[in-house]
């Protein structure tokens, strides 16, 4: 048997639902995610019953709760797009004449990486690189023979000179 509580919130879910959910989907303009929102934010209601019945206007209290979710939901959705270019590489693997180097590159560490890049990639001097990097040209030596001695591992590869 239902409680008079249980029928109060049924009463105000009824009553809640559609005015909410038109006011939420103003601001997502998307009428399934307007409902899914609304939704929540009268299953939260549910949860804190006991407490928001006794509010003077436990409709007010849902209507926050549903606009507070919207707008959060906005403004991941805004920001978004942005994240996601942010984790793509500029350059898939897959686009490089070799995407098997271009990841063993890839796993180095990030200051041989960037010395190997500049060397073999863009074919640039070790005093160049160097300067670049801002450290001595022993230096950009040392992270290149590192470098070319991770990748022979990883790659099954034999090493070859030095760079000059």
């Amino acid at each position: 048997m239902r409680t008079a509580q249980d029928r109060e919130y049924d009463w105000y879910f009824r009553a809640c639902f559609a005015p909410v959910s038109r006011t939420v989907f103003l601001i997502v303009h998307d009428r399934c995610l307007a409902e899914d929102i609304t939704q929540e934010a009268l299953y939260r209601m549910l949860r804190h019953w006991r407490t928001v019945s006794r509010y003077e206007a436990p409709d007010a209290w849902v209507r926050r709760v549903a606009i507070r979710i919207a707008v959060r939901e906005v403004q991941r959705a805004a920001a978004r797009p942005v994240k996601e270019r942010l984790g793509q590489p500029a350059v898939r693997y897959d686009d490089l004449p070799d995407p098997d180097v271009a990841r063993a590159v890839a796993a180095l560490a990030p200051m041989q990486r960037a010395a190997v890049v500049l060397y073999y990639w863009e074919d640039r001097p070790v005093a160049e690189i160097a300067r670049v990097l801002e450290v001595s040209e022993s230096t950009v030596k040392q992270h290149l023979h590192r470098a070319r001695h991770r990748l022979a591992e990883v790659l099954g590869e034999e090493v070859s000179g030095d760079a000059g």
